[in-house]
């Protein structure tokens, strides 16, 4: 049962731009918790952004010093502004303070990042709405060139 339940869940994507790293992951549950924190570990993970409602004790996770946030907010639809400036500032800070760090983040299941067509009609309109507000700006001046969502 446990080898069907893991085919289920997709794999983790690591993103890279310029100085920055991001793991997009699944939901553990407390059952695959020791094997989710090894895999944070092995990316060098140091911030958890949990975007969906908590389903397992956070407390094996920041046992292994990577910090968990917990910012949820309705599944399908699209982040809230403070939301927004939470995680915009969070990058600033994080990949500042500590370069080459790996911040993780995950929703319910995270089949956006293996099933097509899997954004909805009311996250492509916040994305086509979107507009940056160079909130990324380093203090050398230096702005990654993306919008990360």
């Amino acid at each position: 049962m446990g080898r069907l339940a893991n085919m289920n869940r997709p794999a983790a994507v690591e993103i890279t731009h310029d100085c920055m790293k991001f793991l997009i992951t699944h939901n553990p549950t407390n059952a695959t918790l020791n094997k989710f924190t090894e895999e944070l570990k092995k990316f060098k993970v140091s911030t958890l952004v949990r975007v969906c409602e908590a389903t397992y004790d956070k407390g094996p996770v920041e046992k292994e010093g990577i910090e968990v946030l917990d910012w949820p907010f309705d599944d399908g639809a699209p982040p809230p502004t403070q939301i927004v400036d939470d995680w915009l500032n969070l990058l600033k800070v994080k990949f500042r303070e500590e370069p080459g760090c790996c911040i993780a983040v995950h929703c319910v299941a995270g089949l956006g990042r293996k099933r097509r067509g899997a954004f909805n009609s009311k996250q492509l309109l916040y994305l086509e709405k979107y507009r940056p507000k160079m909130r990324l700006k380093f203090k050398d001046g230096n702005v990654p060139n993306c919008c990360i969502q």
